[in-house]
């Protein structure tokens, strides 16, 4: 019987392919949550991305600009006596474009990186998932902020143009800004829990889009069907003003900056509740968006 001659022994091989070690400073938590931030506020107006992506930002951007300017050249030019608009109405009179900016954005902020699987990736370590629920929500508020900010300075920049009182024209700038951040960020988290529900990008537009509008059809219609007061509404009427984003985020922001724009300012207890009742929606939405990627975390 012939004795068996055992293989030769395994030789490795080291290849230089010309990496080199990182020496340098390692950022943490903070510099990644930050840099995630930036990167998602780009892509909402589809900076670095291909060509299609910049299509509907950039039209809906250019929807809520050219009828401010189209305000501030009529109000130069025919010298009017106070402004055709104040800041925190057009807000309210062009809420359905930014309906459509948030139904069509958010899902691309919240729901691809499950669609494809990458979020497991950013959920690794250091990166923790509040930081990037966090991240993904503070860019999606940035994002909204851009598209309402820019037509009301360009309304603010028209009406000193025209010479209206510089004092009240500051003040309704400011008051419609503040009005806005507060609309943004309670967009941003509802439309952030419904993006991130679903890795579905067609579920999730068509998601945001029916509760924007079913709920601000509701709270109109039930507004319309209490004001039983031509001059001044009922308090039904104005509690039913919490049933939709819109609404509610206006109601707020006529009780905290005693905005009487609207005819009506509510009382210490009716802001209150719309006070209670904002911060509870912002914070059971972030809550569930928090525990939805740790459930993706978990595998």
């Amino acid at each position: 019987m012939s004795e068996q001659v055992p293989p030769p022994p395994r030789t490795g091989v080291i290849h230089d392919i010309g990496y080199r070690h990182y020496d340098g400073p390692r950022l943490g938590r903070l510099a990644i949550t930050q840099a995630l931030l930036a990167a998602s506020v780009r892509h909402a107006y589809g900076i670095g991305r291909s060509g299609k992506s910049k299509v509907m930002p950039i039209l809906l951007l250019a929807v809520m600009v050219v009828p401010v300017a189209i305000i501030v050249g009529v109000e130069i030019s025919l010298q009017l006596d106070s402004p055709p608009v104040i800041p925190a109405h057009y807000v309210f009179y062009l809420q359905p474009v930014i309906a459509l900016y948030l139904a069509s954005q958010a899902p691309q902020l919240f729901s691809r990186d499950l669609r494809y699987g990458s979020i497991v990736l950013y959920l690794a370590r250091p990166p923790r998932r509040t930081d990037y629920a966090l991240a993904k929500f503070g860019a999606l508020v940035i994002a909204l902020m851009i598209l309402i900010s820019i037509p009301l300075t360009v309304l603010y920049a028209g009406a000193l143009l025209a010479k209206f009182d510089f004092v009240d024209m500051t003040r309704e700038f400011g008051t419609g800004l503040a009005g806005g951040l507060m609309l943004s960020v309670l967009l941003a988290a509802i439309g952030g829990l419904i993006a991130a529900a679903t890795p579905r990008r067609g579920f999730a537009v068509a998601a945001i889009i029916t509760v924007l509008i079913v709920s601000f059809t509701a709270t109109i219609t039930t507004t319309a069907i209490l004001d039983t007061d031509q001059d001044m509404k009922s308090t039904a009427a104005r509690f039913a003003n919490l049933g939709s984003p819109f609404t509610l985020s206006r109601t707020l922001s006529t009780f905290l900056f005693r905005d009487d724009s609207d005819g009506w300012i509510p009382t210490t207890t009716q802001g209150l509740v719309f006070l209670a009742v904002y911060l509870v929606v912002v914070g059971l939405c972030l809550w569930g968006l928090n525990r939805r990627y740790a459930k993706v975390a978990r595998g």
